[in-house]
């Protein structure tokens, strides 16, 4: 299958080995992965802040160039983008007043897939060859579980990878408190609410902490750093393309 890579400005700017694990994932599986240079951000912030106009110029440019790749479907390592490709994007065409874009986008929406949707609904996989020897605890992040309703997909993933002990995070479904503009405009809440998620993390005893989203481990990350935690956020796709020697 030839797959179009949608690799998320934070991905592209600061946590690219998500993006290279998508890749060589996809490829070990057997699939051909294709990277359109012209694409940018997909307009989410732009959106979620107000500025339908700029995004929707974003949203024309990102249509354009995932046709022209020729792929069957697109991938991206982030719920939240892919959330946004699915829902925002021919709302944002039709405020346009485009109803042209808006039908082009909501066809490119359709074959638009998070990384473990794409693995458990389309390739029908859940064995990937990966192996993993490490205790990790799996966080669902706010738009892949309410937006794209991804469910247990991650899970299946996870639960067959080698060496790998799952270890159940309490109070999972509670949101980590980043939400992109929210945990700048409104700092104190998100802070107590990364609080309780750190405290759910740290209490799971796991050594690694793994979620379907960059900015959400980011968050996260930063701050189990911040508080001296030997605990790790590492991205679902690195977990799945892992191959590391199982004792």
């Amino acid at each position: 299958m030839r797959i179009g890579l949608f690799v998320t400005c934070l991905a592209d700017a600061m946590f690219p080995a998500a993006a290279i694990a998508t890749v060589t994932l996809l490829e070990r599986l057997g699939h051909e992965v294709v990277f359109p240079s012209a694409q940018t951000c997909c307009g989410q912030m732009h959106v979620n802040t107000g500025y339908l106009s700029d995004a929707a110029v974003l949203v024309r440019h990102h249509v354009r160039t995932f046709e022209e790749a020729r792929c069957e479907v697109i991938v991206a390592p982030s719920g939240s983008c892919i959330g946004s490709v699915r829902y925002q994007h021919p709302m944002v065409a039709r405020r346009a007043g485009d109803d042209d874009l808006a039908r082009r986008a909501e066809s490119l929406a359709a074959r638009s897939y998070e990384i473990s949707e794409l693995l458990v609904d389309v390739l029908e996989v859940r064995d990937v060859g990966a192996s993993y020897p490490h205790t990790v605890t799996y966080h669902p992040t706010c738009h892949s579980l309410r937006q794209l309703r991804i469910g247990a997909r991650p899970l299946e993933l996870l639960r067959h990878v080698r060496g790998l002990k799952l270890i159940e995070l309490a109070d999972a479904e509670t949101c980590c408190g980043f939400g992109g503009t929210f945990a700048i405009k409104n700092s104190d809440t998100s802070t107590a609410m990364l609080h309780d998620k750190m405290s759910s993390v740290i209490s799971s005893g796991a050594e690694v902490c793994t979620a379907s989203d960059s900015s959400c481990l980011m968050h996260i990350g930063g701050g189990l750093s911040r508080a001296g935690s030997p605990v790790r956020t590492v991205h679902l796709a690195e977990i799945l393309a892992s191959t590391d020697s199982v004792t």
